[in-house]
């Protein structure tokens, strides 16, 4: 059985489907949302990147909210190819923003999530840290992230099937020319990190640790 969230939030093509969960101590420290690889792959908020990564957010002291797209579980609609999913991670941003107002923001994407929340995230002055995880180059164009003046973590797998680690490498360095950057380059892993979630979720968990504090 497909297991449901504990949020609903309405948008106009109905409702997203989402969860929102409390870091460990109180008051948070920030708020982060939490977007999906591809929907039409299997992609969803339960899958096992974003919930480590959500975890590695809640170790941080952040509130995190994860949603599912439009056309996923319970969300309705349906899959708009990256353009309506750019709303649906918006609708996502103004609720944290409503009901949080004040906390920093930390937008997390991975694979295509990454490609919808970077696009919107960049401009929005909501979103003060981007965290982009497996950024599949192979897939879709990041030459937008090029004009983005906030801090951005890329974490990235030396073995991942739809980013060259190489390529992954000359972006990271010719973005960190004018912003701040850190990459982390997992050893072993492909796309989805198996067997290297944990290496994953602490590269997260210290970076926006270091950001809060810093």
């Amino acid at each position: 059985m497909y297991p449901s969230g504990n949020l609903f939030i309405p948008v106009a093509h109905g409702q997203l489907e989402a969860i929102l969960k409390d870091p460990r101590e109180l008051p948070p420290k920030g708020v982060a949302l939490v977007l999906h690889p591809h929907p039409l792959g299997g992609g969803t908020m339960h899958n096992k990147v974003v919930f480590r990564a959500a975890a590695a957010l809640n170790d941080a002291g952040l509130v995190t909210l994860r949603i599912n797209f439009r056309g996923v579980g319970q969300s309705s609609g349906a899959h708009d190819f990256g353009q309506g999913e750019v709303d649906d991670a918006d609708a996502g941003l103004a609720h944290l923003s409503e009901h949080y107002p004040g906390q920093a923001v930390t937008l997390c994407g991975f694979s295509f999530g990454a490609r919808v929340g970077m696009e919107l995230a960049c401009d929005d002055d909501r979103v003060k840290y981007l965290i982009s995880i497996g950024t599949p180059l192979s897939k879709y164009k990041f030459d937008f992230l090029e004009n983005c003046r906030k801090p951005l973590l890329m974490v990235h797998g030396d073995r991942d099937e739809f980013g060259d680690i190489q390529e992954v490498k000359e972006l990271a360095a010719k973005l960190g020319e004018h912003n701040p950057v850190k990459l982390v380059v997992v050893p072993d892993a492909d796309h989805f990190f198996e067997g290297h979630l944990d290496e994953l979720k602490t590269a997260i968990t210290e970076w926006v640790s270091s950001q809060l504090t810093g």
